[in-house]
């Protein structure tokens, strides 16, 4: 029986997954969006692709959700861009309908699936869809670390002139201005980033991960990055799908771990075919410690709100 994955939102981010899904061979794919044609003009140039490029999966794209029946992976990418000037959390309230609409449909026709969810701001829209789909936490992540991580190490490798993939690093907390990104635990094939540079590269390095996607933002004008959190999605889909059971950074459902609870917060987790298998509780520094519940006291207002709005 072949795997199958729904990516609900056929925009930039959405249309990047089923690639990235469809070049690694994981699963059919069916792409679903509310805007007519748009999700089977898309499906149907990927799938014409597969000659050219080698893969054989199926891909469709539907305006409901009757084609995505018994889905192992659901990737909820739907909802409105961030322009410029705006913060993930302008687009709350907007979003919240967007992704409460695609939870519940995702959890009627595969009641059974993992549930990805990439729409910001991504903490809350991570909560939103456990609420919705009232599956256990372990079934549904945020894509979140991943991403902000993989920044990290970009803009590291750019500092040090260094191969990208020899570098190792972590981000933790909540898909935002205040995520912390772990210095101390960075290194460069085993040597830590501290005996690499000086404080204030890594401090400006820090702050231009907290601020990667605004970047992106400001160049793109109209839209927000899809190239990276598609990567970061399927990256994700991937672990748990083949049950590699890879230690990423993901939004999770924290219950007292790092002192923190009822909350989808970024924390290294253990991805495999059961969907978050573990929480690593990392021994943090009094500062790390406080950075992390700053972060999570700015997720925690934003479920506050959404919470007097429901």
């Amino acid at each position: 029986m072949r795997k199958k994955i729904t990516v609900v939102g056929a925009g930039n981010v959405g249309a990047n997954c089923a690639v990235r899904i469809a070049d690694k061979e994981l699963a059919d794919v069916v792409l679903v969006d509310v805007v007519e044609g748009v999700p089977q003009g898309k499906a149907l140039d990927l799938l014409q692709s597969g000659p050219v490029q080698g893969y054989d999966v199926n891909l469709v794209g539907a305006n409901d959700y009757a084609p995505t029946a018994d889905s192992d992976i659901a990737i909820i990418t739907a909802g409105f861009p961030r322009k410029p000037g705006m913060s993930r959390d302008d687009l709350l309230l907007a979003n919240y309908d967007v992704v409460k609409t695609a939870t519940e449909n995702v959890a009627k026709y595969s009641p059974n699936c993992i549930i990805i969810v990439v729409t910001n701001p991504l903490d809350v829209m991570t909560q939103t869809a456990l609420w919705v789909s009232k599956f256990p936490k372990n079934r549904v992540v945020g894509m979140a670390g991943v991403l902000d991580s993989a920044r990290f190490r970009t803009f590291i490798a750019q500092a040090l002139d260094v191969s990208v993939e020899n570098v190792t690093a972590v981000v933790m907390g909540g898909h935002g201005d205040t995520m912390v990104p772990l210095v101390r635990l960075c290194n460069v094939s085993g040597i830590p980033l501290t005996e690499l540079m000086d404080q204030a590269t890594i401090d400006a390095i820090v702050n231009r991960t907290a601020n990667g996607g605004a970047e992106i933002v400001k160049y793109l004008k109209t839209g927000s990055a899809y190239y990276a959190p598609s990567a970061a999605a399927v990256e994700m889909a991937e672990s748990i799908l083949k049950d590699k059971k890879k230690v990423l950074p993901c939004a999770a459902y924290l219950e007292g771990e790092y002192g923190i609870n009822g909350l989808y917060v970024g924390v290294p987790v253990k991805l495999g075919a059961a969907g978050i298998e573990k929480i690593y509780e990392v021994k943090l520094t009094d500062e790390e410690s406080a950075k992390l519940h700053k972060s999570a006291a700015a997720v925690q207002e934003l479920v506050d709100v959404l919470k007097a709005k429901m």
